[in-house]
């Protein structure tokens, strides 16, 4: 994956700035049409995925294998073809992934890379890429949206990992990304590394991120929290990455630990920051996640990317992806496990 050496485009200067704070705003309060994307109506939970013990070693090795492919039916299909549309949990303010553009008006649909492959697993499910429906869901609601039945799916630049497969079922990888630095170009931060010192980090509420900053700081404050006690809600760790990005402009944060894939969409929308370090410290796979024991659908996902891995990837890479991710020759190889 590219470093900080890579130069992004997108949304620039102040106007790039204020549309990523406005866009945070917006969206993350506005209810969305049906077929555009919709808020989040289930109850609401805090992602576990960050309190849950990791997994042994000997007991999760390859977190990213999956059920083979299937083109088969199963009670959960046939439930998403008598509705009539697939619903998905996606972003709304991930430049590049998934995001409402503002240059196209309030009530133009989102774009990105994700929404790309929700619409072709629409398509084979319910046979239009247009029978679905969206729904906006923050970092920390992903596993709660698909635990009380909320969304069919997640498609939204959800890491695979040993603590999450034992709360949803993923879908083989379609996407590498690993963990990085974002500060501004100013910043003397160097990286993930001893010039975090005495700095604020922020990062998403139950996100791998956070997960990472728990393991090892390097000095730096990342919870919400002072001498043990409750800090200013919200601050260092928030529902949505792209509220970390708001902090960094307004200057309430001193760096962000994100994916770097999101981490270069940000950059694109700002560029007086940048990814610092020459590389990504993790190496991540994102994959689609459903309810677990929804069997049936994880194998009929898995069909969709073996077809979708063989021309359609590269097309949704070169259209959102290649300005601000260079270098990517494609996706990553499935891995399965047994049925």
């Amino acid at each position: 994956m590219p470093g900080a050496s890579t130069r992004l485009r997108g949304w620039g200067g102040v106007a790039g700035m204020a549309a990523a704070c406005a866009l945070t705003a917006a969206v993350t309060l506005l209810p969305l049409s049906h077929g555009g994307a919709e808020a989040l109506t289930g109850p609401t939970g805090e992602d576990l995925a960050a309190s849950a013990a990791p997994a042994k070693a000997d007991e999760c090795k390859e977190p990213e294998r999956s059920l083979p492919a299937s083109t088969d039916g199963g009670p959960n299909i046939d439930a998403i073809k008598k509705r009539g549309r697939l619903i998905v949990g996606v972003d709304q303010n991930s430049y590049r992934w998934g995001y409402r553009n503002p240059a196209k008006g309030a009530n133009s649909g989102l774009e990105g890379f994700d929404i790309d492959l929700a619409r072709a697993i629409a398509e084979n499910i319910v046979g239009s890429p247009d029978a679905i429906t969206f729904r906006a869901i923050p970092t920390n609601q992903r596993i709660p949206a698909l635990e009380n039945g909320t969304v069919d799916v997640v498609v939204r630049t959800m890491t695979i990992n040993c603590a999450r497969i034992k709360q949803v079922a993923f879908s083989t990888a379609y996407f590498q990304a690993g963990q990085q630095v974002l500060a501004p170009k100013s910043s003397k931060i160097t990286g993930y590394d001893k010039s975090l010192a005495g700095k604020r980090v922020c990062s998403a509420e139950g996100s791998t991120a956070y997960e990472e900053l728990e393991k090892e700081s390097f000095g730096a404050t990342f919870k919400d929290e002072h001498d043990g006690q409750p800090g200013d809600e919200d601050l260092l760790t928030v529902p949505n990455q792209l509220d970390c990005l708001v902090r960094l402009q307004l200057g309430l944060v001193d760096a962000v630990v994100t994916d770097n894939a999101l981490a270069a969409g940000q950059a694109a929308q700002d560029p007086s920051v940048e990814l610092k370090g020459d590389k990504p410290f993790t190496t991540e796979y994102y994959g689609v996640a459903t309810k677990l024991g929804n069997d049936d659908v994880v194998g009929r996902v898995n069909q969709v990317l073996e077809e979708y891995r063989d021309g359609p990837w590269k097309k949704a890479y070169d259209k959102w992806l290649a300005d601000d991710l260079e270098g990517i020759t494609g996706p990553p190889a499935p891995k399965y496990r047994a049925g």
